[in-house]
C-alpha cells in the first residue's frame, strides 16, 4: 500500500488542476494496464474528518482539522506487486507525475504471514 503524505495544498481541499488530472489519468491507465493498481482514492482534508480514540475504557472523538501535518495522509494506492523494489518503481513514477511529494510504502499482512497456530487464536 502506498500512502501519499498530505501537504498544505491537499489540506486546503483545492482540486488539482486540469493538467494534473490529465497526467494522473494517464498514469492510472498505465499502472492499471500493467496489472499493478488494485485501488486508489484521494482523501478529503482532515477538516472534514474525525479521530476516535479508546483509552482506559473512554471514547474520545476529536474533530479535524489535525495539525500534525507530517503524519497526515492525502491519498492511498493499493498495489499488487511481487517485490518492494517494484512498489518503489511505481511509487517513483507516481511522484514524478505529481512533481514532488512523499509516499510511505507498507506491505499488507497476508494469511501466509502467520503460522496456523496464530490464525486459530
Amino acid at each position: 500500500m502506498g500512502l501519499l503524505k498530505a501537504d498544505k495544498h491537499s489540506e486546503a481541499g483545492a482540486p488539482p488542476s486540469m493538467e494534473m488530472m490529465q497526467r494522473m489519468g494517464t498514469f492510472v491507465e498505465e499502472i492499471t494496464k500493467a496489472g499493478v493498481m488494485l485501488s486508489t482514492d484521494g482523501l478529503t482534508p482532515t477538516s472534514k474528518g474525525k479521530r476516535v480514540r479508546l483509552s482506559d475504557g473512554k471514547v474520545t472523538v476529536t474533530d479535524g482539522p489535525f495539525t500534525e501535518s507530517k503524519e497526515l495522509i492525502a491519498s492511498y494506492a493499493l498495489f499488487q506487486v511481487k517485490t518492494m523494489d517494484e512498489a518503489v518503481k511505481w511509487t517513483t513514477r507516481f511522484l514524478e507525475v505529481l512533481g514532488e511529494g512523499e509516499c510511505e510504502l507498507r506491505p499488507l499482512f497476508e494469511a501466509s504471514d502467520f503460522s496456523p497456530e496464530e490464525t486459530k487464536r
